[in-house]
């Protein structure tokens, strides 16, 4: 008897041991920052770009990088970017949007690149706030488009909630990170132990404007079937585009995928007369003699 109490406790002494330890390493499982030197210098063939820096109220430095069209500017695509590296090389990414005509603003979190401060989800929810702020003092909502990339299609999802943007565009995103994470320790209380659990899937129900879902159906670390789920929130807005074959860091390789960019930025959407469609038709049975 005294064994089996003695095994018990043990057995759980080790879950509370390992709760602790992913509790505490989990920004570094999470986030794979990148980090510049205050005097680096970003540099971009054939691209014109401008450096801000914002400062936030609890003294936290914001890195942000602007790209600039060729011609006359359609608007500005605020880039949200995933958990790696930094903007130095997300940087390349700014063309697919660039040569459609828009603005580019990609920033970096909290430890990434030459951004500072302390990592929250809270700090960094409100840092994406202020930045969008900004993009305001200087164009209309109607103007803007917010793109999210993987880590940072729950945050460009919370934005989205929170205000008016022109369109809403989730590259590979998550149902909410505690989903992603279960996959890898179903048997944690990840509910309580994620500091970050970006809850993608109540946020976009309070989102208002065109909601567009690029996943590629080979994408093994975030799943096709989470955009299916996501697409069902708010269905009257959300509309998947799908990359056959497309994995998690891949879509760009994909011809498809900026077709579906193209069509997704340049096409005006158009109102339907569902009363001259076959929308209220229902199939008739046969009865049975």
């Amino acid at each position: 008897m005294l064994y089996w109490i003695s095994t018990l406790f043990l057995i759980i002494g080790i879950y509370i041991a390992i709760s602790l330890a992913l509790y505490y390493v989990q920004d570094y499982m999470l986030f794979k920052p990148e980090k510049l030197p205050k005097d680096f210098q970003f540099d971009y063939e054939n691209q014109q770009t401008k450096e801000y820096n914002l400062e936030t109220r609890d003294g936290a430095i914001i890195n942000g990088l602007r790209f600039f069209p060729k011609d006359e500017s359609k608007g500005v695509v605020l880039y949200l970017k995933g958990n790696s590296k930094s903007i130095k090389g997300w940087g390349k990414f700014a063309v697919d949007f660039t040569r459609h005509g828009y603005n580019v603003l990609m920033v970096d979190y909290r430890g990434f690149g030459k951004s500072t401060g302390k990592r929250s989800q809270k700090a960094l929810k409100r840092d994406l706030q202020k930045v969008y702020d900004k993009i305001k003092e200087r164009t209309s909502e109607d103007r803007i488009i917010l793109y999210g990339r993987s880590l940072g299609s729950g945050f460009a999802t919370k934005l989205a909630s929170l205000n008016n943007p022109k369109m809403l565009i989730l590259d590979a995103p998550y149902y909410s990170l505690t989903k992603v994470a279960a996959r890898y320790v179903p048997f944690m209380p990840l509910s309580i132990l994620l500091k970050y659990p970006l809850p993608t899937y109540k946020w976009l129900k309070y989102v208002q404007c065109p909601i567009h879902i690029i996943h590629g159906t080979h994408d093994k670390l975030i799943p096709y079937k989470s955009s299916v789920k996501l697409a069902q929130i708010n269905p009257k807005l959300t509309k998947i585009h799908t990359v056959i074959g497309g994995g998690h860091k891949n879509l760009n390789n994909f011809e498809s995928y900026h077709k579906m960019l193209d069509e997704i930025i340049n096409s005006q959407p158009k109102t339907i007369d569902l009363e001259s469609t076959s929308i209220n038709v229902i199939h008739s049975t046969k009865k049975k003699a």
